[in-house]
């Protein structure tokens, strides 16, 4: 049929079992199974248990550095709400909302900083609006995800997300002394100082799933020790009622949008696109453990779960709490127990309700001593610098310029958010705009981020047949400004194979639809001097199976010489060294890659 399909056929695909690679060999049950009301309930309650500390102590230290102590409880309150209706969403998959995969929420620590100085800078009602405009932006960004990866690389999130810990430090630092009147002068630092050694304890000598009970084992500890000195708040906990709803109200929007508003809401729009890339990535890592064989991620089911986050948000903040986020702690739980179950979510979600209408269990976490919450949260933004670290140490094994990017991003954010430099001149430049770590540094970081990208050459057009020969023409122009030539009967051959797979993948789909001819662009670049060809394409719908598990999924070697259709994705495998194919709702990317040992 063609000169090298013999040597094709025998270019089995992997294995359809769970031991391949990002299969899960002990899963019990798939995100579809039905399993027993017990199984449900029991792992339901496992996930709350996970999340509950986030939920309730989150919101808490954010008022309390915000200065806002006479609104935590109501906080916590629509914080768990919240929880709860995210989790639903997330299970249940309704609409365009909610990713169908077993997901609970938890109050997003990345949140911290810019919700404090919002209560600083103006009040409950100032956090209010921002909450609501960062998640209607969250929304938007859900419904065309398939352009954030162009924006948010890893130099650029990895440099946010070290700076987030910047502004919140020193106000955890001086929780740690804080002490009720009363107290003796020891209380506050000894219960810090041993809730900070039991979480490191456990979570550096422990190992499995009781690494992940290291924060509320900590706290347990500190809130032992201060019970023990009389600064564990007991007249809380005995005033909370055991059923009913917190008294107050939602603090209403701050519509006025004065400087402390446009000052703050650069900042918040960094944090949710770095708060958007880190839920795709618990997305992602949800759907990798939910089934037996190994998928191709389904980038549509990441987008529901970003707008399911996002919709939830919109709802924080009308209530007047901190946003939430997807709970990574849900994807180590199937780890453990093997079962990814979406039904766990929906039972988590009905959990988190019913803990709304208990104020006693929750007035029991509110009345943790804020020094032993401060040790909490100071082992948490510790972790999250180093997680920001490790994005840019990986970055830079694609380019080294990243970790000069980097480190002169972070140290200016520093600077600015000290006053450092300058301060008589800056403090006031722009209204105050750069007096936050997160907005000097990320812009610094963007800017130069832009300034490395590389040049890619595109071509453009429909997705037809016809444009074959402008498409190889386009290819032969590219190899030869590139010295390619050795290769260019290969990158040709990959093109038309790509474009025959894709018009295959579609045809009856748009044939179904009464569509035309989809839009067609193609994008040629060097990347570690291996050659990337990018088609991207409008997607065609849920029809079609993702192309990279048409290629894991071939059949053999019998049946392939009668499926005169698998041709072109055997083909398509044999000339590239990886394919990779990404659906969103509104675009497919198919990228191909070719390794550098293919040129002379």
């Amino acid at each position: 049929m063609r000169g090298r399909l013999s040597s094709i056929w025998s270019r089995k695909g992997p294995r359809n079992d769970s031991s391949q690679p990002g299969g899960h060999g002990r899963l019990r049950y798939e995100v579809n199974d039905r399993i027993p009301r017990s199984i449900a309930l029991g792992l339901g309650l496992q996930l709350v248990a996970l999340a509950i500390n986030g939920v309730v102590l989150l919101p808490t230290i954010v008022f309390r550095a915000g200065g806002a102590e006479e609104l935590i409880f109501w906080a916590v309150f629509a914080s768990v709400l919240g929880a709860g209706v995210s989790a639903f969403l997330q299970g249940t998959r309704i609409g365009g909302i909610g990713s169908g995969y077993a997901l609970t929420h938890v109050s997003s620590a990345i949140f911290i900083a810019v919700c404090a100085e919002a209560l600083l800078g103006g009040g409950p009602g100032l956090l209010a609006t921002l909450v609501v405009i960062s998640a209607l932006v969250q929304i938007m960004l859900s419904a065309r995800l398939s352009l954030l990866h162009r924006i948010l690389t890893p130099v650029v999130t990895g440099t946010v997300v070290m700076l987030l810990p910047v502004t919140v430090m020193p106000i955890l630092f001086d929780m740690l002394k804080e002490v009720p009147p009363g107290g003796p002068p020891h209380a506050a630092p000894l219960s810090a100082g041993i809730t900070i050694t039991v979480i490191l304890l456990i979570a550096v000598k422990g190992s499995g799933a009781l690494r992940l009970w290291a924060p509320a084992a900590g706290l347990v500890a500190g809130s032992l020790v201060g019970a023990y000195f009389g600064i564990y708040d007991t007249g809380r906990v005995g005033e909370a009622g055991w059923i009913g709803l917190p008294s107050g109200r939602p603090p209403g929007l701050d519509l006025t949008f004065d400087s402390a508003f446009w000052a703050l809401l650069p900042a918040f729009l960094f944090v949710v696109l770095v708060g958007s890339t880190k839920s795709v990535a618990v997305a992602i890592a949800g759907q990798r453990v939910a089934w037996h064989r190994p998928r191709a991620v389904d980038y549509r089911a990441v987008q529901r779960a970003v707008a399911a986050e996002g919709a939830g948000n919109v709802l924080m903040g009308l209530a007047g709490t901190m946003p939430n986020t997807p709970h990574a702690g849900a994807v180590a739980a199937v780890e453990v127990t093997g079962i990814s179950a979406r039904s766990t979510a929906v039972t988590a979600g009905f959990i988190f309700l019913i803990l709304t209408f208990l104020p006693k269990a929750l007035a029991i976490i509110l009345a943790i001593p804020a020094a032993v919450v401060a040790a909490t949260i100071t082992v948490v933004m510790a972790m999250l610098f180093t997680v920001g670290m490790r994005e840019v140490v990986r970055s830079m094994g694609e380019d080294s310029r990243n970790g000069l990017i980097a480190g002169v991003a972070f140290w200016t954010g520093i600077a600015f958010e000290f006053d450092l430099i300058f301060p008589t001149t800056l403090t006031g430049f722009a209204g105050g705009l750069f007096q936050n770590s997160l907005t000097a540094g990320g812009l610094v970081v963007l800017l130069l981020t832009a300034l490395t990208a590389r040049h890619k050459s595109r071509f453009q057009g429909k997705l037809d047949m016809a444009e074959l020969a402008p498409i190889q023409a386009f290819i032969l122009a590219f190899a030869t400004r590139r010295d390619l030539m050795p290769i260019v009967e290969r990158l040709e051959a990959a093109s038309e194979e790509a474009l025959l797979t894709l018009l295959q993948s579609r045809d009856q789909t748009d044939a179904n639809r009464n569509e035309g001819k989809r839009g067609l662009l193609l994008m040629a670049s060097l990347k570690d001097s291996d050659v990337v060809l990018e088609f991207r394409v409008g997607a065609a719908g849920a029809e079609y199976l993702n192309l990279q598990d048409r290629l894991a999924w071939l059949p053999d070697q019998a049946e392939a010489a009668r499926a005169e259709h698998e041709v072109s994705l055997r083909l398509l495998r044999h000339y590239a060294s990886s394919v990779r194919h990404q659906q969103f709702k509104d675009m497919d990317i198919l990228t191909l890659r070719f390794s550098s040992e293919s040129r002379p």
